[in-house]
């Protein structure tokens, strides 16, 4: 790290995180700067931006937004939302912290099943909604949704990016995830609804009139092309069975939201610049300026170089080396995007596990899994679903800050960490 490409690469990434924190400038803006400037320095090129499965732009991730996007548009001119959004308040008598409790125990599970990105693209629709019918600020409540998010992505192996680098490196299956961390997201989901109480007491202010107004509809109405909504669910039902089936099918889950977007324009009757205006464009350009920004790092070893350090300090110790990288992989995760990060500490965990002795379903790869999915919610740009939920969040003018995110995400992170360490303390060493 004695290039001054390793220098001028650190300066580069810390002006443009300096800047997106202070949001004197629109992060998209830096990004695409920060990354441009990557590019002329000379920390990273071309090939390496654009083709590079290892510091390239993941090809993957943005393809399976756009995809995603694309059905949510659809799914979005059908009155789905409005009747899931009338369905929800109804079931929790129009109580705010109900609904708060109700929408962060389903974005949980979803993300479990589908994937946490996904999850927040079809539930953030229906959250701005349910918001403006009972007269709340819909911040708090998408905030909890993507905390939640990120700690239920934690139980499965196609619930968070990173558990799907993390699997294929370690040679672990999706029921390995379920047995090894699954036990904890449950429980943090209850603790999370607990912090949400009073993170955002404020926010629950019941308004008699408005529950009234809300409790006399009649949801179904609100389905306005039944047709075009069957449709709709049907496409969406074999995009989440070829997530599910990945291990057998093998494609990868953006071919799958691809296939499926463009199944859905063939056969419904609706236009293709229709659906293509609901793609947050802003969000996906912002994740292809971080990629490479990132990847800036990674080639000039700056990443390699903390990675190397960590494993230093790990050496041989078992219990120590866990704890460690857990915490460390909490705190690297918040300050750089989790799928980068891992990708980067994947084959590096892999060899530590090698000379602990340790076999695929090691402690090690837990601990990497925990620190990266949990230290994900730390700040605003920690994980993929973070992000895409501030562009949502922007485009339907209910802006979320970087600090406004990052308050809450850190007091999560530092409550959901510590339950980690715990975890991993107990069950892989104390009662082994």
């Amino acid at each position: 790290m004695n290039d001054w490409h390793s220098w001028a690469a650190i300066v580069v990434f810390v002006g443009a995180y300096a800047l997106i924190i202070s949001e004197k400038i629109h992060r998209v803006a830096v990004a695409l700067g920060g990354a441009g400037l990557m590019l002329a320095i000379g920390a990273t090129d071309d090939v390496s931006a654009f083709y590079s499965e290892h510091s390239g732009i993941d090809w993957n991730v943005i393809f399976l937004l756009m995809g995603m996007m694309m059905i949510v548009g659809v799914l979005k001119k059908t009155g789905m939302f409005e009747y899931l959004a009338i369905w929800s308040v109804k079931k929790a008598r129009a109580k705010p912290f109900r609904v708060m409790a109700m929408l962060v125990v389903i974005t949980a599970v979803a993300s479990a099943l589908l994937d946490n990105v996904t999850t927040v693209l079809l539930i953030a629709p229906v959250t701005l909604l349910v918001c403006e019918r009972l007269g709340l600020p819909a911040a708090p409540f998408l905030i909890a949704e993507v905390l939640a998010s990120n700690i239920g992505g934690t139980a499965t192996l196609v619930g968070d990016p990173p558990n799907i680098i993390i699997a294929s490196r370690a040679g672990l299956t999706f029921n390995d995830f379920l047995i090894h961390l699954a036990p904890l997201s449950a429980f943090l989901i209850v603790v999370l609804v607990l912090l949400c109480r009073v993170m955002f007491r404020k926010t629950f202010v019941y308004d008699e009139d408005r529950a009234a107004e809300i409790m006399a509809l009649e949801e179904r109405e609100a389905i306005r092309h039944p047709r075009l909504l069957i449709q709709g669910l049907v496409v969406l039902t074999l995009v989440v069975a070829g997530f599910v089936l990945h291990p057998v099918l093998h494609y990868e889950p953006s071919i799958v939201a691809l296939l499926g977007a463009g199944l859905l324009i063939a056969i419904s009757s609706v236009e293709t610049n229709e659906v293509l205006a609901e793609v947050e464009w802003p969000t996906l350009a912002f994740f292809a300026g971080l990629f490479i920004m990132i990847g800036g790092l990674i080639d000039t070893g700056v990443i390699g170089e903390v990675s190397k350090t960590l494993a230093d300090a790990i050496g041989d110790n078992e219990l120590g080396g866990s704890l460690t990288m857990l915490g460390a992989s909490a705190v690297l995760s918040g300050v750089v995007d989790n799928i980068p990060y891992v990708a980067t500490m994947a084959p590096i965990t892999g060899d530590l596990v090698e000379n602990m002795g340790g076999g695929s379903d090691h402690v090690m790869w837990w601990s990497l899994a925990l620190g990266a999915d949990l230290g994900g919610n730390a700040t605003a740009i920690g994980a993929s679903a973070n992000v895409v939920v501030l562009g949502i969040a922007e485009r339907n003018r209910q802006p979320i800050s970087f600090w406004q995110f990052t308050k809450y995400g850190l007091i999560v992170t530092a409550v959901t960490v510590a339950f980690a360490l715990v975890y991993v303390w107990l069950r892989y060493f104390a009662l082994a």
